[in-house]
């Protein structure tokens, strides 16, 4: 799976914003047709989304386009305007149920075959930011095989079920920990919520470290200046990297020897620590930072 450490939206209906995200060498940039456009510009988004898609170099960022949620009246077309310049996934927000997947897969794969495009290439990742969303996380995080991610919208939320946004954001902890504990369990990536305030980048580094100490594999940023400051914090150290190595070999030699578990460095190690020392090699390796 690829690294999703920081997923930047980009409004879709302003080509000049999508160009500069080209060079930000984020993870992913997310071409909005949702929140992010008003809704008497939807058209040109769209039209101003495709053609992004079709002309411009992302390097080596994922090209993702956010539709707006089925039943919106909107979705058919944005779905259209989107495959029409080949992503590499479509983001759904406001997923409730299995439903919103299942209709999206199967619009794609008609594109797909219609194009000889290979089945199955443009992925999947939905917004889950509503009470009923929360509670029927198992149903969704199943939908289909073409699902890679779950992402954890707070602000919808929390007006959703009433709460208040506070800094320490323990009115959304539940829900916090349900996506990602959800997505753990069924093979998929976390992204955690936006930070809004986009100026305030120690408030940031903060909540983004939380997120990955949480399990998340990247969050949601609003701004180009939020970029660095989370991939780096989704991004293992080089102190975590070379003890994950020490944890990783030692336990292959000892395992050769016929030890279950083992003393490193004063410390205990068996299978639960060497399978948290795998999960920070993968992320290291998705970065970049190991063969």
């Amino acid at each position: 799976m690829r690294a999703r450490r920081a997923l930047l939206y980009m409004p879709g209906d302003d080509l000049r914003k999508i160009r500069k995200a080209t060079t930000l060498k984020v993870d992913c940039v997310c071409l909005d047709l949702e929140d992010g456009v008003a809704a008497n510009r939807k058209p040109e988004a769209r039209a101003t989304l495709a053609a992004a898609l079709q002309e411009l170099d992302f390097g080596g960022s994922e090209r993702l386009a956010r539709i707006n949620p089925l039943g919106s009246g909107l979705e058919a077309e944005d779905l259209a305007a989107a495959l029409a310049g080949r992503p590499d996934g479509i983001v759904i927000p406001k997923v409730e149920d299995a439903e919103p997947v299942r209709w999206a897969s199967a619009q794609i794969e008609a594109v797909e075959r219609k194009n000889s495009w290979p089945v199955g290439a443009i992925q999947l990742i939905v917004l889950v930011e509503t009470a009923r969303g929360i509670v029927n996380l198992p149903q969704i995080a199943r939908a289909g095989e073409r699902l890679q991610a779950l992402i954890f919208g707070a602000e919808d939320l929390a007006g959703d079920i009433g709460a208040l946004r506070t800094p320490e954001a323990w009115e959304v902890f539940y829900a916090r920990s349900a996506v990602v504990t959800h997505a753990a369990a069924y093979g998929l990536q976390a992204i955690d919520m936006v930070y809004i305030d986009f100026k305030d980048l120690p408030g940031l580094v903060q909540e983004a470290t939380q997120g990955a100490q949480l399990g998340f594999a990247g969050k949601q940023v609003i701004h180009p200046d939020q970029v660095e400051p989370v991939q780096t914090a989704f991004t293992p150290g080089a102190a975590a990297i070379a003890y994950a190595l020490r944890v990783v070999e030692a336990s292959r030699q000892h395992q050769a020897d016929g030890f279950g578990a083992f003393a490193l460095d004063g410390k205990m190690i068996d299978a639960p620590v060497v399978k948290a020392a795998e999960r920070v090699l993968a992320r290291a390796r998705a970065a970049g930072k190991i063969a």
